[in-house]
């Protein structure tokens, strides 16, 4: 069982550090659909649809969960798609927060 679902974000301090490649790459185990991409330090994976409703109907529900960990992803939405990414802006990199969310909206694709 994904144990980072029954975890809650929280805020970071700015003298906090970021995630290390190491960490990062431990955690990915329990988010594997998602990729970190090293050149814009951030936590992605691409979601795709049938059409533009079920697209924005997951948006939707993926602003509920993001909203109540007071965490938000960049979205890029199409007809079809939407690729969500996350950072954690406070340390300028990836934190346990990210890869929190990203468990949480996992739920939502399944």
């Amino acid at each position: 069982m994904n144990t980072l679902i029954n975890k809650q974000c929280r805020h970071y301090s700015e003298d906090e550090s970021a995630l290390n490649l190491s960490e990062i790459e431990q955690l990915r185990e329990f988010t594997p659909e998602w990729q970190y991409n090293a050149t814009e330090n951030e936590l992605v994976r691409v979601f795709h649809f049938s059409d533009f409703h079920q697209t924005i109907d997951f948006v939707n529900r993926l602003a509920e969960v993001v909203h109540v960990q007071d965490h938000h992803p960049q979205l890029h939405l199409s007809y079809n798609r939407c690729k969500v990414s996350f950072n954690t802006h406070t340390v300028r990199g990836i934190t346990e927060n990210d890869f929190i969310c990203a468990a949480r909206i996992d739920l939502l694709a399944a």
